[in-house]
């Protein structure tokens, strides 16, 4: 397993995550709840693409975005984005 996913697992684990504005919209939305999308990374074989950030907000170098698709435990597939 890739040591990005094991520490980005460990975080959520450990709590350390937060949802911005547009994502807890989103997740209202679709239904789902943060132990929806915990159980998704968590259950994650891998990080599907790596990707920099393009958001106008950052004059300073560009972060990294990982992107996971992955089912929760109840086998609904979710698609989450995070640094």
């Amino acid at each position: 397993m890739d040591s990005t996913l094991i520490r980005i697992k460990k975080a959520i684990l450990a709590g350390r995550y937060r949802f911005s504005i547009k994502a807890r919209e989103e997740m209202d939305h679709d239904g789902l709840d943060v132990q929806d999308v915990i159980e998704s990374i968590v259950s994650a074989p891998s990080i599907q693409k790596t990707i920099r950030s393009t958001s106008n907000f950052r004059t300073a170098r560009r972060e990294m975005l990982y992107i996971i698709i992955s089912p929760t435990f109840s086998g609904l597939l979710l698609y989450t984005k995070g640094k």
